[in-house]
């Protein structure tokens, strides 16, 4: 992918992304894309979407479970080896 590229602004000042960029950052004709100033540069990133949070929070969830399943698994293999914990005087 070419580190720079130049394009030119049209009339109503659109840009068109070099296909790569699009390929790369998995762009489509419709998605939406933030534009902000950020250290006297112009940047542009793909928006997140409600959809995409969404999926992302769902992601999250399952592999949250799947460790919480693995824990419990691991603490039972312990509590079997081990036995309990012997209790202590706390006065």
């Amino acid at each position: 992918m070419p580190t720079s590229e130049t394009r030119r602004v049209g009339e109503r000042g659109q840009v068109t992304l070099p296909k790569e960029l699009r390929e790369a950052f998995g762009l489509e004709g419709g998605d939406e894309v933030r534009i902000r100033e950020e250290e006297g540069k112009i940047v542009i990133d793909k928006a997140v979407t409600r959809e995409r949070l969404a999926e992302g929070y769902r992601q999250r969830a399952e592999r949250d479970h799947a460790l919480a399943e693995e824990l419990a698994g691991v603490s039972q293999e312990a509590n079997s080896s081990l036995g309990d914990a012997p209790e202590t005087d706390s006065e």
